[in-house]
């Protein structure tokens, strides 16, 4: 069996070549390590590997995980990358550097009020269904333009982009890809700051290479780090 620290080398050298096959360079990908279900242990493993960027998907395991004496003290950047509810967001604000999960206008709402009292600024993606899926969750692409005003007038938050979960068909995920980057520069010709919107998080394990070749700044990849669940 692979070392982390081999796949994480792995993972970097095909992110490095993605990049170069799309003329783009390394540093503009962020390789998040999804360890939703893995201990704490293989958390520090990775950090000790160089990883610092890591992605939880449910609020109750991210909060131990956090505070577990093997990572409470290490300079960990984490991502909440799941859906998130509104009754949830007053658990994971300002325990996160970036939300990748909001789906809907009210929950943003949320998130802004929880940032208000707390007197913070927030920063979170809005998830976007590229796939049409009934199974995923996102807002619509034909919804996002409807409630960009709206979201862009809420304080102590600030929308950084956009994060999608593509079909399983690289094929098909490619142009899901494609079809995100292009809502990404629609929201900027409606933004008041449009150097904000600069994330674009999409692609895993399966899928990275297309995500990266089609602009993906953020990379979610957990079975290729740390084996199957």
């Amino acid at each position: 069996m692979e070392s982390i620290a081999s796949n994480l080398g792995a993972i970097r050298e095909e992110i490095k070549a993605a990049c170069i096959a799309a003329g783009r360079s390394a540093e503009e990908v962020r390789l998040i390590a999804v360890t939703k279900t893995k201990p704490a242990g293989l958390v520090r493993e990775a950090f000790e590997a160089g990883q610092l960027d890591f992605g939880e998907s449910y609020v109750q395991e991210f909060l131990e995980k956090q505070q577990d004496p093997q990572l409470e003290k290490l300079p960990l950047s984490w991502h909440f990358i799941g859906h998130l509810q509104s009754n949830k967001v007053r658990s994971v604000i300002g325990r996160v550097s970036l939300i990748h999960g909001i789906d809907k206008l009210s929950t943003a709402e949320e998130l802004s009020k929880r940032a208000v009292q707390h007197n913070i600024n927030a920063d979170y993606l809005l998830e976007v269904n590229t796939s049409a899926e009934s199974s995923k969750y996102g807002m619509q692409p034909e919804e996002v333009l409807g409630v960009a005003e709206s979201l862009f007038r809420l304080p102590n938050v600030t929308l950084r982009g956009l994060m999608t979960i593509a079909s399983p068909d690289p094929q098909r995920a490619r142009k899901e890809f494609r079809s995100l980057r292009l809502l990404l520069e629609s929201l900027k010709l409606a933004a008041p700051d449009p150097s904000k919107l600069t994330e674009l998080s999409m692609g895993m394990s399966g899928d990275f290479h297309e995500a990266i070749e089609e602009g993906a700044t953020m990379i979610r990849v957990g079975t290729a780090i740390f084996g199957w669940r």
